[in-house]
């Protein structure tokens, strides 16, 4: 039988597992939730729910993975009870993350196609309204957003290809240490304009005024909803790495470290982009736009706009592919484990069909944009979203709750068991009444309102 893969080093599987779950959750969607529901009174919420939510379920989806020795698609096969059906949530598992690469890879294809925009000077000496229509036009263009699309399918393919240590834990090193030291770059930049202060205040000093004026109800499930989306958890993108690495070390600290990471960088993107806007006083509540419109208009008014405007999208590009390539090495494991397949197949034929997968996003935007699948102005991209992150991740993750914890299914013991195996941070085995019973109806609740 041919040896499985592992990483090389433990610093490797931090890395590997922190740029799954870095990518746009934070740098796009974190900033512009927060913008839109208050900032710091949000940003206190949003931590909560990610340590009691989101954090024991990373634990799990580690613990199914290093259990199985597999990803996703054939762990819930190999630790199922005799006659169950839990393997089918590995099926789901599969199909989520090639979900979300089907528009997540158009999300990275712009931030891409705005690197080589930034860097060629086309965004310089544009208005505000010319910012706007230029990203409109970008939108309308299919061959170009296929071929910038194409370019993201085409970079996880060669990087999954080359191998997990020589490829996927190289490249993803390199990325994530860049992606660090740009994002301090620009914030020592941001929090250092004449003006910055004031974003600096909304971001960090909590405001109940804000917390009210959009209702608690409303910014409580924003920030549950957040918490999933930004860790990435329930579709099995962190089962893969659990199957790579040993039992060394327990798994609480590791998800702690990870988690960690992954709010770090959350937080940078929000000192970054609210006190630039406030330097140059521009809206923080402007949605997705935020990234692609307002901010270009803010480092056109920067003294050398042009290079900060780069660094940014290097940053941004570099946070969506470590999540491209991750994922796709999720993807493609399940037939090289299940079917035998050798990697560099295994990796062409995904990619292949990934591109061709990931056309009806890119078309959504213009030839095929008339078909609004939830109504009055939404895409493709929206209804895919909406399948991913408002049911996906919420029912995988209540799944994967109820696999660890019922009698039914692999059980508390064997999950703690798993769990606490190595040298570090056990998990708190007094916290099963809450894991058992209150967690999954908070996952529930998220569901239901999503």
């Amino acid at each position: 039988m041919k040896q499985r893969e592992s990483l090389n080093s433990r610093i490797g599987f931090l890395l590997l597992s922190a740029g799954c779950a870095i990518g746009l959750g934070n740098v796009w969607r974190f900033p512009f939730i927060t913008g839109s529901y208050g900032g710091a009174a949000f940003v206190f919420i949003y931590l909560i729910f990610l340590i009691i939510l989101g954090l024991p379920v990373l634990i799990m989806e580690f613990s199914v993975g290093r259990a199985a020795q597999r990803g996703v698609g054939h762990a819930f096969r190999l630790l199922e009870p005799a006659g169950t059906k839990w393997h089918l949530a590995g099926y789901m598992g599969v199909i989520g993350c090639f979900l979300l690469m089907m528009f997540y890879t158009t999300i990275t294809g712009w931030m891409l196609s705005y690197c080589w925009y930034a860097l060629r000077g086309s965004l310089s000496g544009l208005t505000p309204e010319q910012i706007g229509q230029f990203f409109t036009s970008t939108l309308l263009d299919p061959y170009s957003m296929a071929g910038w699309m194409g370019l993201a399918v085409l970079i996880g393919t060669l990087v999954c290809m080359a191998g997990l240590r020589r490829g996927v834990e190289r490249v993803t090193k390199i990325m994530m240490a860049c992606l660090f030291l740009i994002i301090l770059i620009l914030v020592v930049r941001a929090v250092t304009l004449p003006g910055a202060q004031e974003g600096i205040r909304f971001y960090l000093m909590p405001n109940l005024d804000h917390l009210f004026e959009q209702g608690v109800g409303t910014v409580v499930f924003a920030a549950m909803g957040q918490a999933f989306f930004t860790l990435s958890v329930g579709i099995g993108n962190m089962a893969i790495f659990g199957s790579y690495i040993g039992k060394e070390r327990s798994l609480t600290g590791e998800a702690l470290g990870i988690l960690g990471m992954d709010t770090m960088v959350a937080l940078l993107a929000g000192l970054l982009i609210f006190p630039a806007c406030s330097a140059f006083g521009v809206s923080v509540n402007s949605g997705p736009g935020l990234v692609f419109v307002t901010l270009p208009n803010v480092f056109n008014s920067m003294p050398g706009g042009e290079i900060w405007g780069m660094l940014f999208f290097v940053f941004m590009s570099f946070a969506a592919l470590t999540t491209v390539i991750a994922v796709m090495e999720g993807i493609i494991a399940y037939p090289m484990d299940g079917w035998g397949w050798s990697r560099r197949k295994a990796a062409s034929i995904v990619g292949i069909l990934l591109f061709f997968a990931s056309l009806p996003c890119v078309l959504g935007f213009n030839v095929w944009s008339d078909i609004q699948p939830l109504g009055q102005g939404s895409g493709i991209l929206d209804f895919e979203d909406f399948i991913v992150s408002n049911n996906l991740l919420p029912l995988g993750s209540l799944i994967f709750v109820l696999f660890c914890c019922s009698r039914c299914g692999w059980g508390w013991d064997k999950f703690i068991r798993e769990a606490n195996s190595g040298k570090g941070l056990r998990f708190p085995e007094k916290t099963r009444f809450y894991i058992t019973y209150i967690l999954p109806c908070i996952i529930l609740y998220v569901f239901v309102q999503g």
